[in-house]
């Protein structure tokens, strides 16, 4: 039963936050923060306890280190089946820390409808919860879109007011149509999936062990694919589907874009992981050069975007854009060494994106201004801060000794043997990644000095949560072994299906 508490405790903690906001405004956020910890604390308990070398592969009935199953609409096939392995423990884990996190780092900035804030906040975050445990597709396809309309109204309600012409109405309704378009195309591929394994058994199913089985012709496992890729490239995000990503993340309050940089961008990711490559091997295979090309295309086209914004918080969302680049070549890649070193990618991005979301929002709230030719002289005038913002920009970079440089050498010396041209441009956004990274420290923290009079400096609690990323990312950069040892299992079921295609695919030219 601990697999459906782990969604149930972020709703149910949501709605005790609601209807606690008449009795103030404190008394939900320590309500939030008790949730998060304790979805935070199940997390660690199920990765320290579990057996993560029983992981999905192929050829076998697919067997899971924590399991629940219970029957509901059975005419259809449907149940509520929820399953956990190596990736999906991660990302839970992942989730529980950056949702403590975000109840902290909204403490002070969220001050009207308290308890309606926090209760959506807790939403999404069950909702990604959901879609990490969700093996039955109609219920993952139910989290999926879950978790936009809580988003929708965090970003609407508590958003800051963008640039001229850009409002937060605009920027919420903006990720709530790419991304419920693209869960349009999901749905439609997952019902085309059913109903070929129904004509093939005549049994109606949306579970993942029996849909595995499908036997699909090249036509039709291509198109299916390309539903599946569409949603999660719209998610990642995928140049060309990228462009409610930077509206989104600017006009979001600090929570929102923790959440989004930090947790929705991994679903997608996951998405592909765990359903696209297994589900469609043939067609993955065959489609992995133009997805690749995209992978680089995003890390150079993300880092170029960065170097033109003035917007701070833009240009950390692009540079989203950019790192996201390297986990799509990574799963693309067919290699296990690029598949966990995606792994550590998207862990160690969720931790540094976070805080430098955290702190261009501790920023906001002293200068009032996200523009950074308004800033200048903040490293004399105020401490820690722009310390800290050095440091995870320079992780963000893939400094050595951190999450980062693990992730993104591992994703590149994985690929190299199958994609070398492809590596090598990919390597070059490390250089681009650099240059604007310390673009964006000079100009906000040494450059000219706009305003001689002194910032308050961070309080403990802002400090705390900054700190301990940065220990985390450290961790992780140092000793990543225990997350390459919990994802191993996964990512070698991956490999195993997507090399079933590679061999296919030759066998069949």
């Amino acid at each position: 039963m601990i697999l459906p508490w782990l969604i149930l405790i972020p709703f149910i903690g949501g709605l005790l936050c609601w209807q606690a906001e008449r009795f103030g405004g404190t008394l939900p956020r320590w309500i939030a923060l008790l949730t998060m910890s304790l979805l935070f604390v199940l997390g660690l308990w199920l990765w320290a306890t579990g057996d993560f070398s029983l992981a999905p592969a192929p050829g076998a009935e697919p067997r899971w280190a924590h399991e629940f199953q219970v029957r509901w609409i059975e005419r259809f096939g449907i149940s509520i089946h929820l399953a956990m392995d190596g990736l999906s423990v991660l990302m839970v884990t992942l989730t529980g820390l950056l949702g403590v996190l975000s109840v902290l780092c909204s403490w002070k900035e969220i001050q009207n409808r308290v308890g309606f804030f926090h209760l959506n906040l807790m939403w999404i975050l069950g909702g990604v919860v959901g879609v990490f445990l969700a093996i039955d597709l109609f219920l993952f396809f139910f989290f999926w879109e879950m978790m936009l309309v809580p988003m929708y109204f965090l970003i609407a309600l508590w958003g800051h007011s963008g640039s001229p012409g850009k409002s937060r109405i605009t920027a919420a309704t903006k990720f709530f149509i790419f991304t419920q378009a693209s869960g349009l195309v999901m749905l439609v591929a997952i019902l085309g999936l059913v109903f070929v394994h129904f004509n093939q058994t005549g049994v109606f199913t949306f579970n993942y062990a029996d849909l595995l089985k499908t036997e699909l012709s090249h036509g039709t496992e291509y198109l299916l694919m390309l539903g599946f890729f569409i949603a999660f490239a719209v998610k990642f995000p995928v140049v060309p589907f990228h462009s409610w990503l930077p509206d989104a993340h600017a006009q979001a309050p600090t929570a929102g874009s923790v959440d989004l940089a930090g947790i929705l961008l991994k679903t997608a990711a996951y998405g592909l992981l765990r359903f696209a490559l297994p589900l469609f091997p043939n067609a993955s295979a065959e489609f992995a050069p133009i997805a690749m090309y995209l992978g680089v295309f995003a890390i150079i086209y993300g880092a170029l975007l960065s170097f033109a914004q003035t917007d701070i918080k833009r240009l950390v969302a692009y540079s989203s854009v950019s790192h996201m680049g390297f986990v799509l070549i990574a799963i693309y890649s067919g290699s296990q060494i690029a598949l966990q070193g995606a792994v550590v990618q998207m862990m160690a991005h969720g931790l540094s994106a976070a805080a430098l979301f955290i702190l261009c929002g501790q920023l906001y709230e002293r200068l009032h201004t996200r523009d950074m030719r308004e800033m200048g002289g903040i490293w004399a005038r105020m401490s820690w801060l722009p310390a800290l913002s050095l440091f995870f920009a320079a992780a963000a970079l893939g400094l050595p000794g951190t999450g980062n440089f693990v992730g993104e050498f591992l994703i590149l010396i994985g690929s190299f043997p199958t994609a070398p041209w492809v590596t090598v441009v990919a390597a070059t956004g490390l250089v681009l990644g650099s240059v604007y990274s310390l673009i964006m420290i000079h100009r906000a923290h040494f450059g000219p000095v706009k305003n001689d009079s002194p910032l308050p400096g961070l309080q403990f609690r802002e400090l705390s949560m900054v700190l301990c990323l940065a220990v985390l990312l450290i961790l992780l950069g140092v000793y990543p072994q225990p997350v390459l040892d919990t994802s191993a299992a996964s990512m070698q079921g991956v490999q195993q299906w997507f090399s079933g295609g590679l061999n296919q695919l030759a066998s069949g030219q």
